[in-house]
């Protein structure tokens, strides 16, 4: 090959990447104005609701006169401070700065949080309260849901032990779940997001560890965690499996690490009650001795106390910020 053609060939080869080079900063350039513009993904336009829907049982639950199925604070007067040690959904609402009419302490005229979740509820109840809301004025674009439900139902089928063997219970929980499943699948029908929690083990209250102290060789506590996870995988498996929609909070995994590691979690004690009276009306006035709420697990037998709550929240308000809603 000669000079002359050896200059020509690295000429041409420069001017092939110059060209690839422009081109790559062309594209650079449009899709940064198009992200200024708002036509960027979630990472630039984060979902911002115009209301919080709660579905669920007492774990999500506020009485009308702002009392939570957890440990409640007090003011010097001795009343109830509904805003003091809030259940997870509040300080969910708290993140957009709604508030329920059960706890209104700015006076907001028409709070966006709404409450259809109350006490006892199990998973065909939060079918009846979606179809309660869709009765009330159906759902709205922005509108975000929460749905915590189960317990109650997995205490429910426990009871029945052994007059109906484990397997037949473990099918229900598994049914009841696939049930559940379609109840949130049901809300995105209807245009809301969701932020469904996975249940809580509930081999891991301290109600379970008394059952397994009366249970002799057979591991009481253990039947409750299997029909957790039963309940579980089938509300996993079942639900639509799509971040755009649904924000699927793994509780059972972080209650299950916190049984293993409490300090790592701020938690004391995550085996006994702090309550020493019957929820709704445990307040921090009625707490076992120099007891603190915000490192207990447990508020009673089966409900959570602050320390727990807060361990909920924080798994809600992490799904709120990362789905690409």
């Amino acid at each position: 090959m000669t000079f002359s053609s050896l200059a020509a060939t690295l000429r041409s080869a420069l001017e092939v990447a110059r060209k690839a080079r422009l081109q790559a900063a062309l594209v650079v350039a449009a899709s940064l104005g198009l992200a200024a513009c708002g036509g960027g993904t979630s990472q630039y336009d984060p979902f911002i609701p115009g209301r919080l829907l709660v579905f669920g049982d007492e774990t999500s639950t506020l009485t009308p006169n702002g009392r939570s199925y957890s440990v409640n604070g007090v003011i010097a007067e001795g009343d109830i401070n509904c805003a003091a040690n809030p259940i997870w959904v509040q300080s969910l609402a708290s993140l957009y700065g709604f508030t329920f009419a059960e706890c209104n302490t700015t006076s907001e005229p028409v709070p966006k949080a709404r409450m259809l979740a109350f006490v006892g509820a199990k998973v065909a109840d939060v079918t009846a309260q979606v179809e309660a809301q869709v009765a009330a004025g159906g759902f709205r674009d922005k509108d975000l849901a929460t749905v915590l439900v189960g317990a109650n139902d997995i205490l429910e089928l426990y009871g029945q032990y052994p007059s109906l063997s484990e397997s037949a219970l473990i099918d229900e929980a598994g049914a009841r779940g696939q049930r559940l499943a379609r109840a949130v699948n049901r809300l995105v029908e209807l245009g809301a997001k969701v932020i469904v929690s996975d249940l809580p083990d509930m081999g891991l209250t301290p109600y379970a560890l008394s059952e397994k102290a009366l249970g002799g060789s057979f591991d009481r506590a253990a039947l409750l965690t299997r029909l957790t996870t039963a309940f579980n995988e089938q509300l996993g498996v079942t639900v639509l499996l799509d971040g755009r929609y649904i924000g699927l909070m793994q509780a059972q995994l972080r209650f299950q690490s916190i049984a293993r590691f409490p300090p790592s979690f701020g938690l004391t004690n995550v085996t006994t009650a702090v309550c020493t009276a019957p929820l709704p009306n445990c307040t921090t006035n009625t707490l076992v001795p120099e007891a603190q709420p915000a490192t207990y697990l447990w508020a009673d037998e089966t409900r959570l106390a602050p320390g727990g709550q807060a361990q909920l929240a924080s798994l809600a308000v992490d799904r709120a910020q990362r789905n690409p809603f």
